[in-house]
C-alpha cells in the first residue's frame, strides 16, 4: 500500500505546471524545461527563470494592492505576477502544491525579485502559517486605508459587480446597520477592516520587521514618499523617483510614467462611493476607534484615520 501511495505522489509531482497568463502586449511565456529545483526555481535556456516569491503583498482588499504592485513594478529589480494567485487561501490551488504555485510566477532574470499579490491573504487565518512553512524569511507588504473608507470601497466594488451582472443589490444602509440601528457585525466587509484581529495572527508567525505597512491613503495622495519607504524596506537600489508619477485630473488620481510610457489603473479603480447618511458614517467612525488603537499598538505607529 505504501509503495502505491509513493508512486501516486511521485506522479503528481511530475505533472507539468500550467503556465502563468502573459501580459497583454507580450507573447506566451516560454515553457519550463525542468521541474522546480531544491531552491524553488524553474529555469529556461534564455537565462530567465521562475522563482517562488521573495515578496508577497498580502492585502488588504480595497486597500490599494493593485496600485502598489504597479508602482513597485517601476523598479527594474522587480518581476511581478500579473494575476492574484490565491495559492495559500484557496484549497483547490493549495492542493496542487508548490510546482503549480511556481508555474504562476513570471519569468525573471536571476538578479530580480519575484512578487505576487493576493489581498485575501491578510484576512485568512490559515495563510500566515502556510507561508511561514514555505519561506519564514519572506518579505511581506501590507497596504491599509482608513477602515471606514475601505468598507465603503468594498461595498462599491460589490455594488458595481452586481449592477453589471444585472443582479439585485442591497442599499448600503441595509448592510451597514442592523434592524436595531446598530452596526451590522455580520457584514464581512467590516471584519476585513478589523486590522488588529488579522495582524495578531500574522505576528504569531512573522516578526514585525518582516512586515512593512504601506499607508494606502498617503499612497493615493502622494505616492512617491510611500514608495521610497517600500524601496528601503526591501533594500532595493533607489530607482523610483518623483518623475514616475503624474496626477491625472480626468481620473482624479496619480498615474505612472515609465521610460516615456504612461499608464493608469483600470477605470474600476477610484470609483465614487455611494452617499451614506452622516449619522451612519459617524457610527462607523466610532465603531473602529478602539480596534484602530489596538492596531496602532501592535505595529508601533499611528495612521491619520478618522
Amino acid at each position: 500500500m505504501a509503495a502505491v501511495l509513493l508512486g501516486l505522489l511521485l506522479f503528481a509531482m511530475q505533472s507539468p505546471p500550467v503556465p502563468s497568463r502573459p501580459m497583454a502586449d507580450e507573447g506566451p511565456p516560454p515553457p519550463p524545461t525542468s521541474l522546480p529545483t531544491d531552491n524553488g526555481t524553474t529555469s529556461h535556456p534564455n537565462g530567465t527563470l521562475q522563482q517562488l516569491p521573495h515578496i508577497i503583498i498580502i492585502g488588504v482588499r480595497k486597500g490599494g494592492t493593485r496600485a502598489l504592485i504597479e508602482m513597485l513594478s517601476l523598479h527594474s529589480s522587480m518581476a511581478a505576477a500579473q494575476n492574484e494567485v490565491h495559492f495559500y487561501d484557496w484549497e483547490s490551488h493549495f492542493q496542487k502544491g508548490l510546482p503549480w504555485y511556481l508555474s504562476q510566477m513570471p519569468y525573471a532574470f536571476p538578479d530580480q525579485l519575484t512578487v505576487e499579490k493576493t489581498p485575501a491573504y491578510f484576512t485568512s487565518s490559515k495563510v500566515p502559517k502556510r507561508i511561514h512553512q514555505v519561506n519564514p524569511d519572506i518579505k511581506l507588504l501590507l497596504i491599509l486605508r482608513d477602515p471606514t473608507e475601505r468598507v465603503l470601497s468594498d461595498y462599491t466594488q460589490v455594488f458595481y459587480n452586481r449592477l453589471q451582472k444585472h443582479k439585485r443589490y442591497q442599499p448600503i444602509e441595509s448592510v451597514l446597520v442592523g434592524k436595531g440601528g446598530e452596526i451590522n457585525l455580520g457584514y464581512k466587509a467590516l471584519n476585513r477592516s478589523l486590522y488588529y484581529v488579522h495582524m495578531q495572527n500574522w505576528l504569531q508567525y512573522f516578526p514585525l520587521e518582516s512586515i512593512h505597512v504601506v499607508d494606502g491613503d498617503e499612497l493615493i495622495r502622494d505616492p512617491f514618499p510611500e514608495m521610497k519607504k517600500v524601496e528601503r524596506f526591501l533594500k532595493l537600489e533607489p530607482q523610483i523617483n518623483a518623475s514616475n508619477f503624474y496626477f491625472n485630473k480626468t481620473k482624479g488620481f496619480y498615474c505612472l510614467r515609465d521610460h516615456g510610457r504612461e499608464r493608469c489603473l483600470h477605470d474600476s479603480k477610484g470609483r465614487a462611493h455611494p452617499h451614506v447618511a452622516p449619522a451612519i458614517l459617524q457610527k462607523l467612525y466610532q465603531f473602529f476607534q478602539e480596534p484602530n488603537k489596538k492596531f496602532f499598538e501592535l505595529v508601533g505607529r499611528t495612521f491619520n484615520w478618522k
